[in-house]
Formats: C-alpha cells, structure tokens, sequence
C-alpha cells in the first residue's frame, strides 16, 4: 500500500518488477525488480532473463571486480538513486551486464506508473530505455 503524497510515495511508486527493453531490438531482455534500500536509496536487481545474446544464463565477463564472470541473474545493476522531484530519481549508477560499464543513472515514472525512463549517461552522451511494469 502506498502513503500520501511525498518521498515515500514516490519511492514506492518505481519500486516493483520491470520489464526491461532493449532500445535497439525492442525486445524484452530481462526482469528487474526494483527496492528501497535501507537508506532510501532506489536499488534494482535483475531477477529473471528472457532473453539474451549470450545464452539462458549469461554472466558478466565484461565486468570487473566481484561482478566479474558472475551470473547476470541475482546482480544488482541498479543502485543508490535518490529521489529527484515527484516520480524522479537522480545520482545513480546503473551497470550494463552486456559490456560491463557503468554509467550514472536516473530514472523517471511516466504518468500512469506503468512505465520507467531510465538512461545512463557518461559526460553528455546518454543512452536511454523505458522499461514496461510486470
């Protein structure tokens, strides 16, 4: 159930299951849940794969550290967004399992809460993907 207007609410609204969709193929790739983490910081995990270049269970071999070669399914991409306005969040990382980079992230529920922006940047070159409600 979700409070009254403010922070809270608006945590609560991205948080759940997300289809995630590739923005070149526009095929469904994977499912990741999104939480609130203890600090109110937005964290999202990938909890199912659909599809993938690199088989039914890719890892991440493009990785670097303990995420190297580790399973994609049960890895957080997604972590320490804060809210950024109403339905809005800023100040994140996401990683891309496909290649192993990171980007800052932010993300923004469109009207309805049935869809996520969500774009990863490095300097002023951005790659964006809305994702889709479960």
């Amino acid at each position: 159930m979700r409070g009254a207007g403010g922070a809270p609410r608006a945590a609560a609204g991205a948080g759940g299951r997300w289809k995630t969709i590739d923005d070149k193929t526009g095929k469904v790739k994977s499912i990741v849940e999104i939480t609130q983490a203890t600090n109110g910081t937005l964290t999202g995990k990938v909890v199912d794969i659909l599809h993938s270049d690199k088989g039914p269970n890719p890892v991440c071999d493009g990785c670097e550290g303990a995420n190297k070669n580790k399973p994609v399914k049960g890895m957080t991409i997604l972590w320490n967004l804060k809210t950024d306005g109403t339905n809005a969040w800023s100040g994140g990382t996401i990683l891309d399992p496909g290649n192993g980079k990171t980007y800052k992230s932010k993300m923004k529920l469109q009207t309805g809460g049935a869809k996520l922006d969500v774009s990863g940047c490095v300097a002023f070159i951005c790659r964006a993907q809305t994702w889709v409600r479960e």
